[in-house]
């Protein structure tokens, strides 16, 4: 997967946006305001961090050594995933993983809005 397939499969989630609180170098994708996915896009090689169930965050890093604790994040909560050593897939599920996590956490006022068309 590409930085750019990544960003375009971010942004395909409803209500998502690109932000840069960090600075222009890190891409902070968000829903709502709430952040779901984070990485240097143009890093090498390419990483981003992403929100996941601290069980199912353990597994994972068990099991794919490209997988480790976020970096700079709650580690229980999140892990930082090395895009290029895994297959797409796997990104993907991982990415959409993440935003369901996210959004589930939103008052049911907002989780009502993203339901509308």
């Amino acid at each position: 997967m590409t930085p750019q397939e990544l960003r375009s499969f971010c942004l395909e989630f409803n209500a998502s946006a690109e932000e840069f609180p960090f600075g222009p170098e890190t891409s902070v994708f968000k829903v709502l305001g709430k952040m779901f996915a984070l990485g240097a896009l143009d890093g090498q090689p390419l990483t981003v961090s992403l929100k996941c169930d601290p069980d199912e965050a353990l597994r994972l890093r068990k099991e794919h050594p490209a997988i480790v604790p976020g970096w700079h994040l709650n580690k229980r909560h999140w892990n930082t995933v090395t895009v290029s050593e895994l297959p797409d897939r796997l990104v993907r599920e991982l990415v959409e993983d993440s935003y369901d996590l996210v959004v589930a956490g939103l008052p049911k006022a907002e989780r009502l809005r993203l339901d509308r068309p």
